[in-house]
């Protein structure tokens, strides 16, 4: 079945069935390394899902949320958050990246201007294909002029993961431990170095600021901590069919999402 998209993705990349979600969580999407990503967690992980506000797929069931963001944060272990995910075949997986000092507090609506204070948080970096200008698709602000915002090709998918090899290097002159992961579309860097966990909102994004400045294309709201959410590694990215994957630096040199059979779902050929 060709399943028609609203947006312009490279070949071989589309949006996932229900059906697909659905095979993909019960069959190949593996507990036991997502729960290894959270081993240097000791705060309440919690987690959210979409079950279909980008793509307008969604279980009929489901249908008067599937815009909706549901948080999980009453579970009582990793396969519990599993069960979530068969429930709602979602469109996409999130985890929250502050750091909560009781189940109490991680209920509770954070206010951005704690951060630092009352809470922590991982500091990430987001990376997106569709907001490098690409000489044939142009800018991100003419793609969003055509209702194409979230659209890339394979150049500025190129484009992505070379800033990202110069961002892990610039980033490691300072910090020591980084994490690249793959997020379906582009890249996440991670950095969990115990003494950023609790840098403030106004210090992240004076940090972001200033590799915006050196002309690194990042979501500075990602980093500042206004945006906490981030995609869960090892989930489906139902966008375009691909899997969120850690990757070491040493592959990102080669790492082509297109053809890497690793990133690709059964339901597509992948995972040889």
């Amino acid at each position: 079945m060709k399943l028609l998209s609203r947006y312009n993705f490279p070949g071989g990349m589309r949006p996932a069935t229900v059906q697909d979600r659905r095979e993909y969580y019960l069959n190949e999407f593996q507990v036991g390394k997502m729960k290894r990503w959270f081993d240097h967690w000791s705060s309440p992980v919690v987690f959210a899902l979409v079950i279909g506000r980008h793509t307008r797929i969604f279980p009929k069931e489901h249908r008067n949320k599937f815009r909706d963001t549901i948080v999980i944060d009453e579970y009582r272990s990793f396969m519990d958050v599993l069960e979530w995910l068969l429930k709602y075949p979602p469109e996409s997986v999130y985890y929250d990246r502050n750091i909560y000092t009781s189940w109490e507090q991680a209920r509770t609506k954070q206010d951005v201007k704690d951060l630092g204070r009352k809470y922590g948080q991982e500091m990430a970096f987001d990376i997106d294909p569709e907001n490098f200008t690409c000489p044939i698709h142009g800018s991100l602000e003419q793609k969003m002029e055509r209702h194409q915002g979230l659209s890339f090709c394979r150049l500025e998918l190129q484009l992505a993961r070379m800033q990202v090899l110069e961002l892990y290097e610039l980033l490691s002159r300072r910090f020591g431990d980084i994490q690249i992961v793959y997020s379906g579309r582009g890249f996440h860097l991670h950095v969990l170095d115990d003494k950023v966990l609790w840098w403030t909102r106004k210090k992240r994004l004076a940090y972001a600021n200033s590799l915006i400045r050196k002309r690194f294309v990042m979501d500075e709201w990602v980093t500042a901590g206004g945006i906490r959410m981030i995609r869960l590694p090892y989930s489906l990215n139902s966008l375009v069919s691909r899997i969120a994957l850690p990757l070491k630096p040493s592959e990102l040199e080669s790492f082509d999402p297109l053809t890497d059979p690793r990133v690709i779902p059964s339901f597509l050929g992948g995972r040889a």
